[in-house]
């Protein structure tokens, strides 16, 4: 069973556009897991209308941020097969198939994308050539190339991922690479398989120079170290 997990919020402009394109995907047995953190737009109202049985919508009481909202999204995934979605891109139609051919072999596949403008003409054929992704610790440590809407996983990354920290200063893709790199098998997919959408309204620049200072990009790295080892040593004393 394949669950999708989405964190929306104010994404009315987009959110049915990425919709039709992951339940187009999917199977009648699978399941788009929605958390919505306290949208003052249309974004609940267009979920609802698709009127569609494998929509799980939970809307927070309260705004709980970024970080919160994706927890409580993946907390409720169902699925032994976790792809993650942001509210705004599309699927391009082999996603789900590859990356499921993909997983027959690895614990969790970051697929590659076109990065598009708000129009979806395409900025960059290749995100991977733009951000020279592969796999490695340090390099995924100076610059994560983890991107979180390209991640598709099994239920045992799933289970050692949460609870992602909300105090993380870092988003939480930095946070699953650094987990995946040292406990799970890691494949990049170099064919793109999403439009990934950047607009005035995103919130993270993954594409470009980032805005962050120095003393900031530092401390929030010392933090994924300090809270990513102590995951670790924790999984070690579980097991």
């Amino acid at each position: 069973m394949i669950s999708v997990c989405i964190a929306t919020y104010n994404g009315e402009q987009y959110i049915e556009e990425q919709l039709k394109s992951i339940l187009n995907q999917i199977g009648l047995e699978d399941e788009v897991v929605i958390t919505d953190d306290n949208s003052t737009d249309s974004t609940i109202e267009i979920i609802k209308s698709f009127n569609d049985i494998r929509i799980k919508l939970s809307v927070n009481d309260i705004r709980l941020g970024a970080t919160a909202n994706f927890n409580a999204s993946l907390s409720k995934a169902s699925g032994d097969i976790i792809f993650l979605s942001d509210q705004d891109d599309i699927w391009l139609k082999e996603k789900v198939s590859i990356c499921i051919e993909n997983l027959k072999y690895n614990d969790l596949v970051v697929s590659n994308c076109k990065v598009v403008d708000e129009n979806l003409d395409v900025i960059h054929e290749s995100y991977f050539k733009v951000v020279h992704s592969k796999k490695g610790i340090i390099k995924n440590l100076y610059k994560s190339t983890y991107l979180g809407c390209c991640l598709t996983f099994n239920r045992k990354v799933l289970d050692t991922i949460l609870p992602v920290p909300n105090e993380l200063m870092m988003y939480h893709d930095w946070w699953i690479g650094f987990i995946a790199e040292q406990k799970f098998d890691v494949y990049f997919e170099s064919k793109p398989l999403i439009l990934y959408r950047r607009h005035s309204t995103t919130t993270s620049s993954t594409v470009g120079k980032s805005k962050n200072n120095l003393i900031f990009k530092i401390k929030a790295r010392i933090q994924l170290l300090v809270l990513g080892i102590k995951r670790l040593k924790e999984l070690i004393n579980d097991s």
